[in-house]
């Protein structure tokens, strides 16, 4: 008589996939292989019917999948075998998707054509298939940008509602998950397509996505937005006066109530996918040093360049004349609000910067003031040594398209669910300098309790070691975290708390509350006054 004994200390290998997970994925997949086939210009009509079969069997499947997957088991997170699978361990299917992704992303952004974009005729292939639902919602033909907002928000609202039933133990999870769905839904998908109908012979209104902010969407003080913004009338002028208090008073008093999360992890469509279509692939985040340290200076090079190019792209017509506001004193107020916030960090939150943030700092603002100044020594003709356009064309090319979509989503089962956002987004960078110096928010950690499971440096999606501030009973107050809240979902013990709550002693790295602290009482009486 042989026994099958498991040896494994992590216990047994994850099960096989049961029949209802095997029958829903084949339906999701069949949605997927009709979008796939109308590439080839396979004729079906009604297209309207057609269209809605392959995205309710995409729906459908992840619906019944998710239930399939959870509905019969205790609440609680399950990420069982997620280093025995291969799409969630680097294997081969993740490589095959995240080729598949890749490719999706290039066609979509450098071959519309290959997918059936016709400027100057009628569509075909998979774009033709989305027709009906652009004529419906936007009274125009669709785009491939169109088909992109179609899929993006079935994917968000298909794997958020696998999220909800994951993390259908923990209220905060389910609150900022209906909150991306949400504004997914609304607010960047359904209200930019119906504004669209607004326009006419004599009205135009450029397509704005409400919840992009700059520098998210870099070119919306392009010259072409502006005059559209302008004449579109009272309707353009409060859009385009949104999107100016959106950067200077919106972001940064929501940031310092309730930290970057706000935006990140609640409204932001980057995040939003990330956390639910991504959220298979959060343990595969970089925790190394040297990924950290590539991170701040990554990031914070990209905000430079888009504020460079963002600053060159307005001055260039600014300086042409015909607005109320002459290119000079729109590069003096530029100058004039860099140095305000340079200035008060490094007099004022010195202490908080590591040594190569200041440094950083100090070489970043002087090249922007060099680059500025340029204007001023009549040196060169050029708008900051190189065109606006060229400059902005870049942008576009480098960031705006490889990096947060070729690469941001396309290497998610590689590496991990933000690499956008913690490597390359500006926005992000933003919020980060935001939130460490002046915000509210920290994520509490009790030491005492903390067993060292390493679940919350595990399926920190930033790649922030989490464990080693809670062995400390440090607080956890980093620029790149966005409050997503796993940690502490993960966590077995409670050791880990978000709280907004007054900015002082935030960063108690040196007030560590230790076991064997001579003196632990005296620093408890302390912190209580």
């Amino acid at each position: 008589m042989s026994l099958d004994v498991n040896m494994s200390v992590t216990g047994n290998a994850p099960e096989a996939l049961n029949v209802q997970q095997k029958l829903s994925a084949a339906l999701g997949l069949a949605g997927i292989f009709i979008m796939s086939l109308s590439v080839f210009n396979v004729g079906f009509q009604p297209q309207a019917l057609w269209l809605t079969l392959a995205i309710g069997l995409v729906a459908v499947g992840i619906v019944w999948y998710t239930r399939a997957s959870y509905a019969g088991k205790t609440a609680g997170i399950k990420n069982d075998g997620v280093y025995f699978k291969s799409l969630t361990n680097r294997g081969l299917w993740a490589y095959i998707v995240g080729v598949v992704f890749t490719g999706f992303y290039i066609v979509l952004y450098f071959y519309p054509g290959l997918l059936g974009l016709n400027s100057s005729g009628a569509n075909t292939g998979v774009i033709s298939l989305f027709d009906p639902l652009s004529q419906l919602m936007a009274g125009r033909p669709a785009s491939q940008w169109f088909v992109y907002g179609v899929l993006y928000t079935l994917a968000i609202l298909g794997f958020g509602f696998k999220f909800l039933w994951k993390y259908r133990h923990n209220s905060y999870q389910r609150l900022r998950t209906f909150s991306v769905m949400f504004f997914q839904l609304g607010f960047a998908f359904i209200i930019p397509e119906l504004m669209a109908r607004l326009n006419d012979d004599d009205f135009s209104l450029p397509y704005y996505n409400i919840i992009n902010i700059w520098p998210l969407n870099y070119y919306n003080f392009e010259q072409y937005r502006v005059d559209e913004f302008i004449s579109a009338g009272d309707i353009g002028i409060a859009l385009l006066i949104f999107g100016i208090l959106s950067i200077l008073v919106i972001t940064p008093i929501l940031t310092y109530k309730y930290g970057k999360r706000w935006y990140c992890s609640w409204v932001c469509g980057c995040g939003g996918l990330a956390e639910t279509a991504g959220d298979p692939f959060r343990h595969l985040s970089d925790k190394t040093q040297s990924a950290w340290k590539l991170e701040r200076w990554l990031v914070h090079s990209v905000l430079v360049f888009v504020v460079v190019m963002t600053t060159a792209v307005v001055y260039s017509y600014l300086n042409g004349g015909g607005y109320w506001l002459s290119g000079g004193a729109f590069l003096i107020s530029v100058a004039v609000l860099l140095s305000v916030i340079f200035g008060w960090a490094m007099l004022f939150k010195r202490q908080e910067l590591k040594k190569d943030a200041r440094y950083a700092a100090i070489g970043f603002f002087v090249v922007i003031m060099a680059l500025i100044a340029l204007h001023f020594s009549g040196m060169t003709s050029k708008v900051f040594l190189f065109e606006a356009e060229t400059l902005r064309s870049s942008y576009g090319f480098m960031i705006g398209a490889i990096f947060s979509g070729v690469v941001g989503v396309g290497f998610y089962p590689i590496f991990g669910n933000r690499v956008w956002c913690r490597f390359g987004c500006p926005m992000a960078a933003i919020l980060g300098f935001q939130q460490r110096l002046f915000s509210k928010f920290r994520i509490t950690t009790n030491g005492g309790q903390c067993i060292s499971c390493g679940n919350c440096s595990t399926y920190c999606e930033m790649g922030i070691d989490v464990r080693a501030y809670a062995q400390k009973g440090e607080n956890i107050v980093r620029s790149s975290c966005v409050g997503c809240g796993i940690c502490a979902s993960v966590c077995p013990r409670g050791v880990l708390k978000l709280e907004n709550d007054d900015p002082k002693g935030r960063i108690n790295s040196k007030d560590v509350l230790l076991g064997n602290d001579v003196d632990l009482m005296d620093l408890v009486n302390q912190n209580k006054k």
